[in-house]
């Protein structure tokens, strides 16, 4: 994924590689099912009728049409992806399957393009590791959430570089861009772990955000930190 000039001037790059972008085919629908994969997610996110739910990389549209179901006829599910041919397909499953709570949105490579103040949750789900700039996509992400509205990520516990991320370096990476961890569930049904964040009380400024190091012994010396500045607290 490329980046925009403002980024370089103004976030940091993360210290750790990037991976390349997979397959929007994570493993086939019924093969997810079958492990209550959507499922699971959905009740640990409390996801309810008449919720706006944020899909990014949404790809096939796996979590998207299971989304729409479960938010109901008063809620609303925005998919989002910068894979032009992939919004396409998906454009046209949800016209086939009647949709209407559906929307779609292509996004930019630093930024998901959420309106402000919108979602009461938002799904990255197998995709965060893909993200050149995560600095800047999680910053400009971090106003679309509603008040009470919280982050939901699913992925892999492996380099980010073999398609997954650690996920106290996950955590890091969200925390220094103004998000706190509010739950963590390791769930072989979901061929990796989940984790949920929530806005913090303030976003930091671009150049105030440092980059979290990228190796393990040092995500466990940043984690010490946190936990010992919170004990403090």
């Amino acid at each position: 994924m490329g980046a925009s000039s403002e980024a370089d001037e103004k976030f940091p790059k993360p210290d750790r590689p990037v991976s390349t972008a997979g397959s929007n085919q994570f493993s086939t629908e019924d093969q997810r099912d079958s492990r209550g994969e959507a499922e699971t997610v959905m009740k640990l996110a409390e996801i309810e009728p008449g919720m706006t739910v944020a899909d990014i990389g949404a790809g096939n549209g796996y979590y998207t049409v299971r989304l729409a179901e479960r938010v109901g006829k008063t809620g609303r599910v925005l998919a989002q992806d910068i894979d032009r041919e992939a919004l396409a397909g998906l454009a046209r499953r949800v016209e086939r399957q009647r949709l209407d709570n559906v929307s779609i949105r292509l996004g930019e490579f630093a930024d998901p393009k959420l309106p402000d103040n919108s979602f009461d949750r938002i799904f990255m789900v197998h995709m965060y590791h893909e993200i050149e700039q995560p600095y800047e996509f999680l910053w400009r992400m971090w106003p679309a959430l509603r008040s009470g509205g919280q982050v939901v990520v699913v992925d892999v516990d492996r380099p980010t570089d073999a398609h997954g991320i650690d996920p106290l370096l996950l955590s890091c990476e969200f925390e220094r861009v103004g998000y706190e961890l509010v739950a963590f569930k390791d769930a072989p049904e979901l061929s990796g772990y989940y984790a949920q964040f929530k806005a913090a009380a303030r976003r930091p400024q671009p150049g105030e955000i440092k980059p979290c190091r990228g190796d393990k012994s040092a995500q466990g010396e940043e984690a010490q930190m946190r936990l010992t500045e919170r004990e403090k607290a």
